[in-house]
């Protein structure tokens, strides 16, 4: 086993995750983690990128140079509050920060910002990025990436099993016994939750759906959203704030409606749109990873939608629910440093498997 760092900011834009993991490729253990919300200044300004606010070339390049050296920070936080040498590391796998995913069209691309070589001299450690673009370039849509680490951690049941990733969007994947994995995005997790929140009671998510539970779900709010034609695109299929944005949700309000009564359609929303993916397979074990793991509202919605399913987290299977994702880019790290493929082209849409990344060194 050797030890690799993960590192995650997702589509929520809520912080950063940093993960250390013992792996052979095979098997994943988390040895330590640690996380730190990003600098208020610093997540607007992402935020009005992802909204396809154009910025100069200069604060183009100020912000990939400022969440590089962010990256290298919380590197060395996780060696510090863990013990741990760099020279003790292989490799930092680093996502990135998502700015724009555009998977389909005549230009497909996908764009993460955070300069690696920054990452890599900070720390002393290689660090490996650009995971999704190989991919891209071999016409699949770069994401979902997590479900070929969850076939490795969580594929071995022979009971039928689907994991829930609930980050800003919601992705499955399904491990099936006998069968290879299979994956897609099935539509917004927290992400439309979170900007309502932020709006409306100034805070970046719903703490324990305190914001969701006060109001009633709008039926007729709840079907214009679940009329979103991407819904019903079939896989391979990945999405993100490109769509389901700030302007999406206001073209689909109602006149007059409640902020609370929102929240609360915004979370049976996120639910439905998960549920009617997973209902069509036979019943089994639904397992809740990411931070809508700690809606409570979500999940009660979840069991009561899927009734003839187990819904759990992935605790219940040994794998912290909160560093999944992180934990995805070490073990994707370590399939770049070994020369192994990254992807699942039954999930992706790829023509062949391929080696993903690119390897920055510290030297």
């Amino acid at each position: 086993m050797e030890l690799f760092i993960g590192i995650m900011s997702g589509t929520s834009l809520d912080g950063i995750d940093a993960v250390l993991v013992a792996t052979n490729g095979q098997q994943a253990e988390l040895k330590a983690s640690t996380s730190r919300p990003f600098a208020e200044n610093l997540r607007q300004r992402l935020l009005n990128l992802a909204a396809g606010h154009a910025i100069t070339a200069k604060q183009w390049g100020e912000l990939d140079t400022e969440l590089g050296q962010a990256y290298a920070d919380i590197v060395l936080q996780l060696l510090a509050e863990s013990g741990t040498s760099a020279t003790q590391v292989r490799a930092i796998g680093c996502h990135g920060q998502t700015v724009w995913h555009q998977p389909l069209g005549p230009l497909p691309f996908s764009l993460q910002l955070g300069d690696a070589n920054r990452l890599a001299t900070q720390t002393g450690i290689v660090a490996i990025n650009d995971f999704r673009r190989k991919d891209m370039a071999l016409g699949g849509q770069g994401a979902p990436l997590v479900p070929a680490f969850h076939q490795q951690v969580l594929g071995n049941t022979k009971h039928m099993r689907i994991v829930v990733n609930i980050g800003g969007i919601a992705n499955i994947t399904v491990l099936a016994p006998g069968q290879a994995a299979l994956g897609y995005d099935v539509g917004p997790g927290n992400m439309l939750m979170d900007l309502w929140c932020k709006q409306h009671r100034g805070q970046a998510f719903d703490k324990d759906a305190a914001f969701g539970l006060q109001g009633h779900i709008n039926s007729a709010l709840l079907a214009n959203l679940l009329a979103e034609p991407w819904l019903a695109l079939p896989a391979p299929k990945s999405t993100g704030r490109e769509l389901f944005d700030e302007a999406w949700l206001v073209a689909r309000l109602p006149a007059a409606i409640s902020a609370a009564d929102v929240q609360a359609t915004l979370a049976e929303f996120s639910a439905c749109a998960i549920a009617n993916e997973v209902a069509k397979w036979p019943a089994g074990e639904l397992l809740v990873c990411g931070g809508g793991g700690h809606n409570p509202l979500l999940m009660r919605r979840l069991s009561a939608l899927l009734p003839h399913w187990r819904v759990d987290t992935t605790n219940s299977a040994g794998v912290d629910m909160d560093a999944m994702e992180a934990m995805a880019f070490a073990w994707l790290a370590h399939q770049t440093w070994h020369g192994l493929p990254g992807n699942l082209p039954a999930v992706t849409g790829a023509s062949r498997p391929a080696i993903l990344g690119a390897i920055h060194l510290p030297g």
